[in-house]
């Protein structure tokens, strides 16, 4: 793999453990890793450069929350204005439709429009397979954009019959359910330095499985050393169904079925109370804080800032595209930034600390961060390069500043092990308006057959 050398940048933001800004500097990959950065670094022999004058490094921004498949069906009438229950209840019955193709061409289309937000790792959280769909196809569809993946396998086992909000044709027997996760957590999951592809293990929520499958599975994810994730506490139907279901708040059955500790993370968390939070800080288990799906949803403003307060790991996701609708971190970042200062005031959170959550924290919640999260000799190359010369940001006095207060909303360049995934602001791995093309096919042949 040949090096590169990114010159003269605006400023570096390197995330490190002193949170250090560099002006002017550069930053050299080699083999995949960064091996230096600092001032007046000369270009080796056959080493690529890549000018960076005018634009802010950061690390690339880490996802820790998606549902991939969802990006064929985004702003569905009948969903536009629904709470979450009903939303689901609306869009269950079209993803009953899908098939592998469905699965593997809008997981390309979210990974696409990730990367092009600078994203350099993301989670997704697949929990339904119909029509022979697996989670492979999601897994190869990261393969061709180039970006990292934690690919969690999901599941839901209780039916409309059973009570449950998704239809039966949509739930497993939870014994093959247990299996197929032994099967995708052999066959895919790296736990080395540097991974492409890891795996975890993710019943979809507490009101879609039984109180033993969630127990099964964190007892197997402990086994298989991967990490576990669900959805939590998100809105004030989810709390009114623990309650009654379970004579218990979210937190207090998470803790009592092992989904408590520094390999869980748990999605939403909108209506986590004071002693929720202690437990997640004492337990050091992570939380992916959605701010547009909460918007759109009508769920509420996430704790964010008590979380942080208490200790607790936080991390962004843009949530699947059917409650978004959108997968563009940078802009999650802002409106996490923005949402905690309506909620707390104007000094509730900085730029630098919503730039802080997208990019550290999302490694340190997906348990990346001895390799990835912050820009520093050693680390794996993973690296966004934003244009802050442009019009967005004309007139800034703060480039870091500017790239949430103001903009692009759109990466220059996106590094990933060393690779451009996104060259000049374009997919240089996709042909993108090849896969816009078939996308809206699939998403138009769905909607005719509503």
């Amino acid at each position: 793999m040949s090096g590169m050398l990114i010159r003269g940048a605006a400023a570096i933001v390197t995330m490190d453990a002193e949170r250090r800004e560099l002006s002017g500097a550069c930053l050299r990959i080699a083999g995949g890793v960064i091996s230096e950065i600092g001032h007046g670094l000369v270009p080796a022999p056959g080493e690529e450069v890549l000018e960076a004058a005018g634009c802010v490094v950061t690390p690339g921004l880490i996802n820790t929350h998606h549902h991939l498949y969802q990006t064929l069906t985004r702003a569905v009438p009948a969903g536009q204005d629904a709470l979450l229950f009903g939303w689901l209840q609306t869009l269950y019955p079209i993803w009953a439709r899908f098939t592998p193709e469905h699965m593997r061409v809008s997981a390309m289309t979210g990974l696409a429009e990730l990367a092009l937000s600078g994203c350099t790792l993301t989670s997704d959280h697949l929990y339904l397979y119909p029509n022979g769909a697996r989670l492979e196809d999601t897994i190869e569809a990261a393969g061709e954009v180039g970006i990292r993946l934690l690919a969690t396998r999901g599941a839901m086992s209780i039916g409309e019959s059973d009570g449950g909000l998704p239809p039966d044709s949509l739930v497993e027997r939870e014994s093959a359910i247990l299996e197929d996760c032994i099967r995708v957590v052999d066959a895919f999951h790296d736990p080395a330095p540097g991974a492409m592809i890891q795996v975890g293990i993710a019943p979809c929520s507490p009101f879609s499985v039984s109180r033993e499958l969630m127990r099964d599975a964190a007892l197997l994810a402990r086994d298989k050393g991967v990490r576990l994730h669900t959805h939590l506490a998100e809105n004030d139907e989810d709390i009114a169904y623990s309650l009654e279901k379970f004579g218990c708040r979210p937190g207090q059955y998470a803790e009592d079925l092992g989904w408590t500790g520094d390999d869980v993370w748990h999605a939403h968390c909108v209506k986590l109370d004071g002693a929720e939070i202690d437990l997640f800080a004492r337990t050091r288990t992570g939380v992916a804080h959605c701010p547009c799906s909460n918007c759109r949803l009508g769920s509420g403003i996430a704790p964010v800032r008590a979380m942080r307060d208490a200790g607790v790991r936080v991390g962004l996701g843009v949530d699947g595209s059917a409650s978004n609708d959108s997968s563009n971190l940078i802009l999650e970042a802002r409106q996490a930034m923005l949402l905690q200062r309506v909620a707390r005031g104007a000094d509730a959170m900085s730029v630098r600390e919503a730039l802080e959550i997208a990019t550290r924290g999302g490694a340190e919640v997906l348990g990346r961060l001895h390799d990835l999260g912050s820009l520093e000799p050693g680390k794996r190359a993973d690296i966004a390069i934003w244009d802050v010369s442009g019009i967005e940001a004309a007139g800034a006095w703060d480039p870091v500043g500017a790239l949430l207060l103001a903009g692009p909303p759109r990466v220059r360049d996106l590094i990933v092990e060393g690779r451009r995934v996104v060259a000049d602001g374009q997919m240089a791995t996709l042909d993108l308006g090849r896969l816009i093309e078939t996308q809206t096919r699939l998403a138009r042949g769905l909607a005719e057959s509503a």
